[in-house]
């Protein structure tokens, strides 16, 4: 119970981290993309620590992979933006993030809804999740503004 409780005030830390750079960077894609692809690299460890700390039955298995493809999809969609080869490319990949993103919410909210899982680690991944979602949106919508 303690080593869980040091892992999950790390990952607070490396989350306040990773958005004080954000924030530093904030107005230029090219100074934001480096730390907001570590951040979704860092939420991606953490989903694969998440889910291998579950209980084994067959619903936090089912559920499990669910929260284990999206979860993890989301920084290699965003690397994938970062590489995009039109300004078109770039705002379907960004939408991809944002969808992803909303999925992954999805089964973090079963998971706690459904009391399957400590609810502090979950909450705590379910956050951060929400404020990915929340820079994808924004990042999709001006990217469409400047076409």
């Amino acid at each position: 119970m303690r080593n869980e409780h040091r892992e999950l005030r790390m990952a607070k830390c490396e989350i306040q981290k990773q958005r004080l750079l954000a924030r530093r960077g904030a107005g230029r894609f090219l100074s934001m993309k480096r730390p907001l692809e570590n951040r979704t690299k860092l939420f991606a460890l953490q989903i694969i620590n998440f889910i291998s700390v579950l209980p084994k039955n067959r619903i936090t298995d089912v559920i499990g992979r669910q929260l284990l493809r999206s979860g993890t999809s989301i920084g290699a969609n965003y690397r994938e933006a970062g590489r995009a080869e039109s300004h078109n490319d770039f705002i379907h990949k960004i939408g991809i993030c944002a969808k992803e993103s909303a999925e992954t919410q999805y089964w973090l909210e079963l998971f706690l809804e459904a009391k399957l899982v400590n609810a502090e680690k979950c909450e705590v991944l379910r956050l951060e999740v929400s404020e990915l979602l929340a820079i994808f949106v924004a990042s999709g919508r001006t990217a469409k503004k400047s076409r």
